[in-house]
């Protein structure tokens, strides 16, 4: 399996886009104060709502709102990749989703905030064209609408 692995990385189409400007930010306010949201590309998503689209040849660019209220070991991981070991995230969706440790940070007064939602996004996107240019920007907007002062970021 391994050298699977090797040779899918050695041939990987990696796309090259160029991002100006580079979408960082300086935090203006101390984290104790901030409003924080999760993103993630564990491709998790509550039972309620429609699954990521494995099926989908250049990966799915599309996103799910997690409420902030959820409990975390109800939510789904499909991730399409077979590349790691999943039974980690399985075991702990904390791995790939640390809202768990972020309520704690919480209630210690070490952030000032969680967003009422977080994003959720499939990793394993070969052409993110549309990630880039529509699915991402609209959770950006989001994020902005709701007042959050810090997007921290899983990828997987």
């Amino acid at each position: 399996m391994i050298l699977k692995y090797r040779l899918f990385m050695k041939f990987y189409p990696f796309a090259r886009y160029a991002l100006n400007p580079v979408p960082c930010a300086n935090l203006d306010n101390l984290l104790n104060t901030a409003r924080v949201a999760l993103v993630t590309t564990a491709g998790l998503h509550t039972p309620e709502q429609v699954g990521f689209d494995s099926f989908l040849k250049d990966g799915d660019a599309s996103f799910r709102e997690i409420p902030n209220t959820v409990t975390t070991s109800t939510l789904i991981e499909a991730h399409k990749s077979d590349s790691f070991d999943h039974s980690g995230v399985q075991a702990d969706r904390n791995l790939a989703f640390p809202l768990d440790r972020f309520r704690e940070l919480v209630a210690r007064g070490e952030i000032g905030a969680l967003n009422h939602r977080h994003f959720s996004f499939m990793g394993s996107i070969l052409r993110p064209k549309r990630l880039i240019q529509e699915t991402a920007p609209q959770v950006a907007e989001r994020l902005r609408a709701d007042g959050v002062d810090v997007a921290f970021l899983t990828p997987v």
